[in-house]
C-alpha cells in the first residue's frame, strides 16, 4: 500500500487531506506536534499517528526512522500571526519561518530518499493566496509562503529526474479550525462578497487538490501553484 506523510494533521486542513488520502487508497501517516490531536485524526482515517515537531530536525529524522516508505509528502504544516512589519518580534518572525519554511525543508531531507528507493512520489506545499496578493498589515506570513512556491520550484527542478513532483496549493479564503474565527456571524457572507465564485471554502476543496496531486492523473504535473480560492488571485472584482 502507498504511504502518505501529512504534516499538521491533527485538525483542518491536514485532517481533510489525511481523511481524503485515505479513501484513495493511502496508508496514512499522522503527524503534528498534537499528539493527540493525531491520533484523533488516525483513529478516523485508519492510519497511524505520531509526534513530530517539524522544525526540530532530529526530531523529523526520528519519525521518518520509523516510517518505511513514503509516496505521497503532504508539507500542510503552518502558522501565522499578523503584526505589522515594522512591529513583529524575533521571537514571532523566527517561529513563522522556522515552521512554514524549514519545516518543509527538514521534511523533505527526510522522506525525499524514501521516495527515491520506492521510484519516486509526489510532494505537495502548502502555500497561501497571500503569496499572492500581498495585502498589508499581515506580517512576514506573506513573504514565507512566497519562500515556499519558490522552494516549491526549486525542488522540482531538483527531484524531476528521480520521478518526484513537487506542487504547492495556495488556499483562498477557507473555513477551517484555525480561521473558523474570522468567519462568524454575517463575516463569512460579508467576506464571499469579495470571491468571484461567491462563497467562502471549505477543507474539503483543498483536500480534493491534493488528492490530484497525490495521484496518478496529476503523473506529468511539476513545478506547479495551484491556487484553490475560488478566482481571488485572478484579479480585483469589478464594484
Amino acid at each position: 500500500m502507498a504511504v502518505a506523510v501529512i504534516t499538521g494533521a491533527g485538525q483542518g486542513l491536514g485532517r481533510a487531506d489525511a481523511l481524503r488520502l485515505a479513501s484513495d487508497g493511502f496508508d496514512v501517516m499522522c503527524l503534528d506536534l498534537n499528539l493527540d490531536a493525531a491520533s484523533e485524526t488516525a483513529e478516523l482515517c485508519g492510519g497511524t499517528a505520531f509526534a513530530c515537531d517539524v522544525t526540530d530536525r532530529d526530531a523529523v529524522m526520528a519519525v521518518a526512522e520509523q516510517i518505511p516508505s513514503c509516496s505521497a509528502l503532504v508539507n500542510n504544516a503552518g502558522i501565522w500571526n499578523f503584526p505589522s512589519i515594522l512591529d513583529v518580534t524575533e521571537q514571532q518572525l523566527q517561529s513563522v519561518i522556522e515552521v512554514n519554511i524549514k519545516g518543509i525543508v527538514w521534511c523533505c531531507q527526510a522522506f525525499v530518499p524514501k521516495m527515491r528507493a520506492s521510484g519516486g512520489g509526489s510532494i505537495v506545499n502548502m502555500s497561501s493566496g497571500a503569496a499572492w496578493t500581498n495585502s498589508p498589515n499581515v506580517g512576514i506570513y506573506p513573504a514565507t509562503k512566497a519562500a515556499v512556491e519558490s522552494l516549491t520550484k526549486t525542488l522540482a527542478l531538483e527531484l524531476g529526474r528521480d520521478n518526484i513532483r513537487t506542487n504547492a496549493i495556495g488556499p483562498g479564503l477557507i473555513v477551517s479550525d484555525g480561521t473558523a474565527a474570522n468567519f462568524q456571524g454575517d463575516r463569512a457572507a460579508e467576506r464571499a462578497k469579495g470571491v468571484p465564485m461567491g462563497r467562502v471554502g471549505a477543507p474539503a476543496d483543498i483536500a480534493d487538490v491534493v488528492s490530484f496531486l497525490c495521484g496518478n492523473d496529476s503523473r506529468y504535473v511539476n513545478g506547479q501553484i495551484i491556487y484553490v480560492d475560488g478566482g481571488i488571485t485572478a484579479g480585483a472584482m469589478a464594484r
